[in-house]
């Protein structure tokens, strides 16, 4: 007789739980005020100083607002509780919010591109002394910003959603530097195309980013496995715990940013007790895989049978005979 066993490892979210998720909104909605406020002073001074990379960089900055402000409502879905028809919680909102990120830098890059090639063939008046000091006050702004959504977490800690916001200002602190590099060049020696080269860079750096976010985001959605999980070592350590006979349909996904999920079929030796096989199987997973939630189907194997045996009756047996 075989018996199924399911057993639900924590419906936690790992290590980004609901503390997490607001630390990730403080975080957030103060970079947000520190991005908006020196937005508006970088449109102004672009259009007086008739320079593109200064512009690239504000329509780099409007974009960060965005982004940010996304981030922001996707961090405030994740931290609802499960409910419904949504047993996983609202979670992937942070990764929807990733992908958001990673298309807006995707085209706004391109688009920087095209006007960038326009100024390489007839390059504008550029005012460097106006973009040398708002660049150099876009990078102080940028640093804090960069600063406060980093938090005391490294880069594996991050949400994808903060990730996405996070690499927002960084390619835009990449950009202030590289427009006062610009601004510098064009004050030292007139070379006015230093402007456009300037901002074919930051485009450059913006299409790098948005590739990472979008491929990120993408291994959520198709349900590959996260980053630095090998399924195939996985089965391979279930498979050599006493007592295990065979592993199959493993499954191995990330619901969300932190919050890896596993699910098998793990059939167990004849006669040993399935409900401390995967009580055991479960806390290995959780201590050298470090996932919490878990889905085991453990059945017992089916116990070799006796070959059958057909008793023929002695007249019947007598009728074969004189057949033969």
């Amino acid at each position: 007789m075989t018996h199924a066993h399911h057993a639900h490892g924590g419906h936690g979210h790992g290590g980004h739980g609901h503390g997490g998720h607001a630390a990730d909104q403080r975080a957030l909605k103060t970079a947000l005020a520190l991005i908006v406020a020196f937005l508006a002073a970088e449109v102004v001074a672009g259009v007086i100083a008739s320079s593109l990379a200064l512009l690239s960089d504000a329509a780099h900055m409007l974009t960060d607002a965005a982004a940010l402000a996304l981030s922001l409502l996707a961090a405030r879905l994740a931290s609802r509780p499960a409910g419904g028809a949504m047993t996983y919680g609202l979670g992937r909102a942070e990764i929807l919010s990733a992908q958001a990120n990673g298309v807006t830098l995707l085209v706004l890059a391109l688009l920087i591109v095209y006007g960038a090639i326009r100024h390489l063939v007839s390059p504008p008046a550029v005012e460097g002394s106006v973009v040398l000091v708002v660049a150099l006050v876009g990078v102080v702004v940028n640093l804090l910003a960069a600063r406060i959504l980093a938090g005391d977490h490294d880069a594996g800690a991050r949400s994808l959603n903060v990730e996405g916001s996070y690499r927002h200002i960084l390619t835009d602190l990449f950009g202030f530097i590289a427009t006062a590099i610009a601004a510098a060049v064009i004050l030292t020696t007139g070379f006015r195309r230093a402007d456009a080269i300037a901002s074919l860079m930051i485009a450059a750096l913006m299409l790098h980013t948005a590739y990472g976010l979008l491929m990120a985001s993408a291994r959520v959605f198709m349900e590959a496995a996260p980053a630095g999980l090998n399924p195939e070592k996985i089965g391979h350590q279930l498979a050599a715990q006493p007592g295990v006979v065979q592993v199959h349909d493993l499954h191995v996904w990330e619901v969300t940013s932190g919050f890896p999920a596993l699910s098998a079929h793990v059939v167990a030796r004849a006669g040993d007790d399935c409900h401390e096989l995967r009580r055991r199987l479960q806390v290995m997973l959780g201590e050298r895989f470090d996932i919490e939630h878990t889905t085991l189907q453990v059945d017992h194997e089916v116990a070799a049978q006796p070959p059958l045996q057909i008793e023929i009756a002695p007249r019947a047996q007598a009728q074969l005979d004189s057949r033969g």
